[in-house]
């Protein structure tokens, strides 16, 4: 048992030693390349453009808004992958990846869908994330999923936020690199779970951030620093999963990710 522990301890070392290389090569490769531009237009379902959304790049402090012919553009933005947050009052927020090369013009098209919620239309920012949070404290203490709070991640002062997910009973963080994928993803631990649902195992959990349902097996690395995260919540499968974070696919289970600042 001391052997296989020990195996696992050296395993998670040698784990973060392996992303913090990646990390450090790929900020090297951003500084070192040349600079790109992001061109882009926000439309609602009609293909109507949408004026005054808001472009956010997450873990960064870039944001742009929309003129009035629904286009935004993101000038000297350095190589490499990143994860995008469109919202705009009255719509349902949207999310996607991109990845940017050396000295290229990336040109996206987002269409948003009209939303009723409450929590969509609000024009006041602390308002919402307050609303949020107080969601947050009541879901934790029904107790049905795992959380992790603020002062827990201020408390352990990890670098990673996929690193709160390594000791949790639902979650298998495991780090992946092929041809089709390089990044940190969140496996479910249920038995039966498959990507494919077939009962194969290796099920991707659905991440979700400031409740925007982010892309299928999604990267962990894409996360906001911990230090911009007030809490996250856990929630192994269907059964377990609030009727506010329902869906199409929640076989898998889902990660709730929610922001100090929101997005």
């Amino acid at each position: 048992m001391t052997t296989e522990l020990g195996a696992q301890q050296r395993t998670t070392v040698l784990d973060r030693a392996a992303q913090e290389r990646d990390r450090a090569a790929a900020a090297a490769r951003r500084l070192a390349g040349a600079q790109s531009v992001i061109d882009g237009v926000v439309t609602d379902t009609l293909l109507r453009p949408l004026v005054s959304a808001d472009i956010s790049v997450v873990g960064t402090s870039a944001r742009v808004v929309t003129g009035e012919n629904g286009r935004f553009r993101m000038l000297q933005v350095p190589p490499g992958q990143y994860l995008i947050v469109v919202r705009r009052i009255g719509f349902a927020p949207t999310s996607g990846i991109i990845d940017v090369r050396d000295n290229d013009t990336l040109r996206l098209t987002y269409s948003l869908t009209r939303s009723n919620s409450l929590l969509d239309t609000l024009r006041i920012k602390e308002r919402r994330v307050g609303m949020r949070m107080l969601g947050f404290e009541k879901r934790r203490l029904i107790g049905q999923g795992q959380f992790i709070t603020q002062d827990e991640i201020d408390r352990r002062g990890s670098r990673e936020a996929s690193d709160y997910l390594r000791n949790t009973r639902s979650v298998a963080v495991s780090r992946i690199t092929d041809q089709q994928f390089a990044g940190t993803v969140a496996l479910s631990r249920r038995e039966g779970g498959s990507l494919t649902g077939d009962g194969a195992g290796a099920c991707p959990m659905q991440v979700l951030l400031d409740g925007i349902v982010l892309p299928r097996f999604f990267n962990l690395d894409l996360l906001p620093p911990p230090r911009q995260i007030a809490g996250i919540e856990i929630y192994s499968g269907p059964a377990t999963t609030p009727p506010e974070f329902s869906g199409p696919d929640r076989r898998c289970g889902i990660i709730a990710v929610w922001t100090r600042d929101g997005y």
